[in-house]
């Protein structure tokens, strides 16, 4: 018979390469997988990828890589499983929560769901309100943290310039609703503009008039440590995919009396404790809400993300980027014709991230250039958050003529989006400052190739495209 002990050990093992790999990452920054890779451009010439884009997704950190390595000759169905390899990577899979427990200082009550992302896990909750339930969220947010609410009844705080303002229109909005509010969705930072939130004002409030609060970490956890219990957060979703352990998990973390209350979104295995032919008795959580197949390998890799960072030390990271965001903030603001977009002052605490536009660029075409004449990689668009969009660029038009301006045919000289710029682990004051010269260098003297808008997608795009894609 197998001892729990070994288990445990043998899990901890093939889930995150024990302590070895965390007392690397403490003595150095941690590393990504394919940082050094060089990318073609449309010259013919290779070089070294410039990864702006964090904020979208990040690659794998190097130890993630090594603890997915690890657990695949391990592999095996978990949970009821009666052969080793089932039993190991059960092990590793509840390992795995613990150790993202632990990471954002849930409570000792509190559950923890494994999803696939954070959009996932807020149309989770969403499903588990309470009937009659009012939900109060604000215009800035991610779609994923505005569109799941529209299933009942929701209300949005206008956008406004500082985060004073923002308590001061939640409690105002709260006081109004007389202790009616059932749910505020906040964001933990912008993706658009990069505000941190006053979470830990928000759940305060929130809870002095008999709401709960629900934080869209996302963007966040990557950049800042969150403490759950500390912030007093009633539930928190984030995504590996932002948290460098792209392999499809997310997780929902929180109270788990509306969760435990409510049947399951995904009706099948793994979620039931009895079926009959007209009736189903739902399992308690987290297996109420995980039917199916767990995605072992992604929640192994968050749990080494969660490990190697916290080895290395958010505080460290944050004080550290703190410092590349003011430099980069100074840097763009250099650029002639750059508008910098901001909802809160500059001075307020920000993660990396940057959204501009550059006069006389379409977002699009200015995106595409910086990938295919310099290797850097950028967003363009509204990333996923309209109403904040459209109040950065002013757009009064009517809502319908705004989709209508959004449509491929558009004329380019109608704004509807921006250029998102981000930091991560990966960047550098060098990095920096060759976008800088990119930029400088575009406004000067424009694109060295030709580009096109294609009429089916709405994309620009070089031509030719002399870039080869790698056989994968």
């Amino acid at each position: 018979m197998i001892q729990h002990a070994e288990l445990q050990a043998e899990a901890h093992s093939v889930g995150a390469q024990g302590s070895t790999l965390s007392q690397a990452a403490n003595i150095s920054r941690p590393q990504l997988v394919g940082a050094d890779q060089a990318v073609p451009l449309v010259t013919g010439e290779y070089r070294r990828h410039v990864n702006l884009d964090y904020a979208a997704s990040t690659p794998p950190l190097e130890t993630v890589a090594q603890a997915v390595t690890a657990l695949l000759p391990w592999y095996s169905s978990v949970h009821r499983g009666a052969g080793y390899k089932s039993q190991v990577s059960t092990a590793a899979y509840e390992q795995a929560r613990a150790t993202v427990r632990a990471f954002f200082g849930a409570r000792s009550d509190d559950t923890l769901i494994f999803t696939r992302h954070t959009t996932d896990s807020l149309n989770l909750l969403a499903t588990c309100l309470p009937e009659q339930a009012r939900v109060l969220a604000t215009a800035v947010e991610h779609h994923a943290n505005m569109l799941p609410w529209r299933r009942g009844q929701v209300e949005y705080l206008p956008i406004v310039s500082s985060a004073e303002e923002l308590l001061e229109a939640l409690e105002q909005a709260l006081l109004q609703a007389d202790c009616s509010i059932t749910l505020v969705a906040a964001t933990g930072a912008s993706n658009v503009t990069g505000e941190i939130w006053p979470l830990a004002e928000m759940a305060t409030l929130a809870h002095r008039y008999g709401a709960r609060i629900v934080v869209d970490a996302a963007q966040l956890a990557p950049h800042a440590p969150i403490d759950v219990e500390a912030l007093d957060l009633d539930y928190l979703a984030m995504s590996g995919h932002k948290l460098y352990a792209p392999f499809g998990i997310g997780v929902l973390i929180g109270r788990s009396d509306w969760l435990e209350q409510a049947s399951p979104v995904v009706h099948g295995g793994g979620a039931v404790a009895a079926v009959t032919l007209d009736n189903v008795v739902w399992r308690g959580l987290p297996e109420r809400h995980e039917a199916g197949t767990p995605n072992v390998v992604g929640a192994v890799a968050l749990a080494e993300a969660c490990r190697t960072l916290s080895a290395y030390g958010m505080e460290k990271l944050a004080a550290e980027e703190a410092k590349l965001y003011d430099y980069c903030w100074q840097r763009l603001s250099t650029i002639e014709g750059l508008e910098l977009y901001t909802v809160w002052d500059q001075r307020h605490p920000h993660i990396g991230v940057f959204t501009f536009n550059l006069a006389g660029y379409d977002h699009g075409k200015l995106a595409t250039i910086l990938s295919a004449e310099y290797g850097i990689s950028v967003r363009a668009g509204s990333f996923c958050a309209h109403p904040l969009v459209r109040h950065l660029l002013r757009t009064n038009r009517e809502e319908g003529q705004v989709e209508d301006a959004a449509l491929p045919h558009r004329p380019q000289s109608t704004r509807t989006g921006a250029v998102r710029l981000s930091l991560g682990l990966g960047t550098t004051h060098e990095e920096i400052d060759y976008t800088i010269a990119a930029l400088q260098t575009i406004a000067a003297q424009g694109a060295q190739w030709r580009y096109e808008h294609c009429p089916k997608s709405g994309e620009c795009r070089p031509v030719p495209d002399t870039r080869v894609w790698p056989a994968l």
